[in-house]
């Protein structure tokens, strides 16, 4: 009876894992008036942790792109918002012995939400994210075994942006017309927030011109 239980425990860990990485077939979560503007990620700090197979920054910037893109390209607000993420360190799960020696996957972020109308961050302080692969079926013996390199990136990219879109559901206060107003009125009477943030690669389509935000690195 242990092993039923444990078994029927583990199944529903495993569809519940299933249904959030699969919550991109639904509506998005409303948290305001949101459009992407600029999807800016920064990984030359990046740092693999422990025994880890290697990215390039090249990789990780990449993979989180498409995944911050996929997300957040859902939101037909009529104010632009940027976001920039710093990649701070990774490990990508080696194979291991399962059960006895499985390491997990893990990505460590900062993250910068940027009011291009304001020119200043939304966020007072850079959010830190720890974002780990989940368990799946592929992972219950650590993923090293069960997925490739590209797949742990792609499962720790989607899971980061997961995470940083419940983030800012829960701080949807920031994204009401009084908080856009009152960081327009600070950019009048203070100017622009003083940052030297990276330049995005293009400009994003069907929007005019919007001030460069600030990354994490």
């Amino acid at each position: 009876m242990r092993l039923v239980r444990l078994f029927a425990a583990l199944t529903g860990l495993l569809v519940l894992a299933a249904c959030a990485n699969n919550d991109l077939s639904g509506p998005p979560k409303d948290f305001g008036d949101f459009s992407l503007g600029y999807n800016i990620v920064v990984a030359k700090n990046a740092k693999p942790v422990g025994p880890s197979r290697q990215a390039t920054p090249a990789e990780w910037e990449e993979a989180i792109k498409t995944a911050i893109a996929a997300r957040f390209e859902r939101y037909q607000g009529e104010k632009l918002y940027h976001i920039g993420i710093g990649v701070d360190a990774y490990a990508l799960a080696v194979p291991g012995i399962p059960l006895v020696l499985s390491p997990k996957s893990v990505l460590a972020i900062t993250v910068n939400i940027w009011d291009d109308s304001a020119q200043r961050t939304v966020n007072s302080e850079p959010k830190t994210f720890t974002v780990f692969e989940g368990l799946s079926g592929s992972t219950v013996v650590g993923s090293g075994l069960t997925r490739s390199r590209e797949e742990q990136m792609k499962a720790l990219s989607e899971n980061a942006a997961r995470l940083i879109n419940d983030w800012l559901v829960e701080n949807k206060a920031w994204f009401t017309p009084e908080a856009a107003a009152a960081r327009a009125a600070v950019t009048a009477a203070e100017g622009p927030e003083k940052v030297a943030p990276p330049k995005p690669t293009a400009k994003p389509a069907g929007t005019s011109a919007p001030a460069t935000p600030a990354a994490a690195n």
